[in-house]
């Protein structure tokens, strides 16, 4: 009997039936196995879904190529493939960002479950699989793949933000201690400098910064 091992495994809190589970319905989607047959399978099936399929590759590094110059939401991975495998293709499409990956896998060992977790896979499915189980594997891989890229979004703001907090501090310091005004006086140089040039006040800080280690 085939078994469908979502995110219950690779990603605690989760399941298939949650809440906010995006359409697969044109989603766009590359998938790649060493196996002619079962990639027949995996074309009519994931048509059936109402995905359109980009491309099929046999071997990791092929789907590795396609998923950069196609841009799919999905990339559908066998773990056991010729050149590149599924679990380092995937470690690449998470580090690159290119797409969801879900795995095929004839494995349920917990060892391959951390392996894939580690691999960023945010689902996967043991063969052989079931048309019917890959809906929602895809489904939830593809939402969750867009939580982590909006998570990720924000955490680079806030470090942005905090960045811009520390440099225009220094730059109010610098200002004070050279030009003998209160901190309040010091900002409003650097605010009216930014509305000035139209620059946003950690770039006029960066500046106040550069030209004060230069001396000038």
């Amino acid at each position: 009997m085939t078994e469908t091992f979502l995110a219950e495994a690779l990603l605690p809190g989760t399941s298939a039936a949650g809440a906010g589970t995006p359409r697969l319905e044109g989603a766009r989607v590359v998938f790649a196995d060493d196996d002619p047959l079962t990639r027949l399978d995996l074309r009519h099936s994931l048509e059936g879904l109402g995905m359109r399929v980009l491309g099929e590759a046999e071997d990791g590094r092929q789907a590795l190529a396609l998923a950069r110059s196609l841009r799919p939401d999905l990339l559908l991975l066998d773990i056991m493939m010729p050149q590149v495998d599924g679990l380092e293709a995937a470690r690449v499409a998470r580090d690159e960002h290119l797409a969801a990956v879900v795995l095929l896998t004839g494995y349920a060992e917990e060892d391959m479950v951390q392996k894939a977790d580690e691999a960023g896979v945010l689902a996967y499915l043991r063969k052989p699989f079931r048309p019917e189980d890959l809906g929602p594997a895809l489904a939830l891989a593809l939402g969750r793949h867009r939580e982590r890229l909006a998570l990720e979004a924000q955490i680079e703001d806030l470090q942005g933000k905090m960045e811009a907090r520390k440099l225009v501090g220094r730059a109010k310091a610098l200002l004070m201690e050279r030009h003998n005004l209160s901190e309040r006086e010091a900002f409003y140089r650097i605010q009216t400098q930014s509305q000035t040039l139209q620059k946003p006040a950690h770039e006029i800080a960066r500046a106040i910064i550069t030209a004060s280690e230069m001396g000038i």
